[in-house]
């Protein structure tokens, strides 16, 4: 079932495929490392800007939680990466047409945090960008 990215329905399902794939949990195996997945400017029934917020908590090559954070009160999570484009940018990765690793360094995909570590850990990245690329999106 296709899904409107970006929505609550399209994170449980990459939640679902990250969990429900036995070459993730391989590939990511050592990672460790939560995520703040930010699409700018989104959502206009939303308070303030429309940004939505999605959470990850990548541990081992398990999605142990997956929060969308985008209308809740409080203050987010300090995670260790945050990924920050807009939905154009973040639909040409899920949809193949851009690369993510070029997005990053092109900053088209601004990544806040060890980038480093990211670069040094790149087959996990195409591993995680493989897994969100298995859940339909709807036109």
């Amino acid at each position: 079932m296709p899904h409107l990215f970006p929505s609550e329905s399209w994170l449980k399902a990459l939640e679902a495929a990250l969990n429900g794939d036995a070459r993730y949990a391989e590939v990511a195996r050592n990672w460790e490392g939560d995520l703040l997945f930010v699409v700018e400017g989104e959502r206009e029934e939303n308070a303030g800007d429309g940004t939505v917020i999605y959470y990850l908590d990548l541990w081992h090559g398990n999605c142990r939680q997956a929060v969308d954070y985008s209308s809740a009160s409080g203050e987010l999570p300090k995670a260790t990466f945050s990924l920050r484009s807009n939905r154009a940018q973040f639909l040409g990765i899920l949809t193949g047409e851009l690369d993510p690793v070029q997005a990053m360094l092109t900053r088209r995909l601004r990544v806040e945090g060890n980038l480093a570590y990211m670069l040094r850990n790149v087959p996990v990245v195409l591993d995680f960008v493989r897994c969100a690329r298995q859940v339909p999106i709807a036109e």
